[in-house]
């Protein structure tokens, strides 16, 4: 969970663009050239970098409370290598 609230910081910092996706649009994000971040995958949250983009997935509510609605992913845009690396 730490990892996760970390590397949302780190993304928020540094992106360029940031877009929210809620409910059933989450589904439809194409994942297939991302590999899932392996300290941040879980059952609530699990993280995937691309070569410029992060995507976070939060299930936690949706699956807990049994509410697909509450589905979210956010999509942080524009990062160099800082950005999605670190130091």
């Amino acid at each position: 969970m730490v990892e996760s609230l970390a590397l949302a910081a780190h993304a928020r910092r540094w992106a360029k663009t940031i877009t929210k996706i809620t409910g059933k649009a989450v589904d439809s994000l194409d994942l297939a050239d991302y590999e899932p971040v392996p300290e941040v995958q879980g059952l609530s949250d699990t993280w995937w970098p691309g070569r410029d983009s992060l995507i976070a997935v939060y299930r936690g509510e949706a699956i807990g409370l049994d509410a697909p609605r509450c589905l979210e992913a956010h999509v942080y845009s524009g990062l160099d290598e800082w950005g999605l690396h670190g130091g």
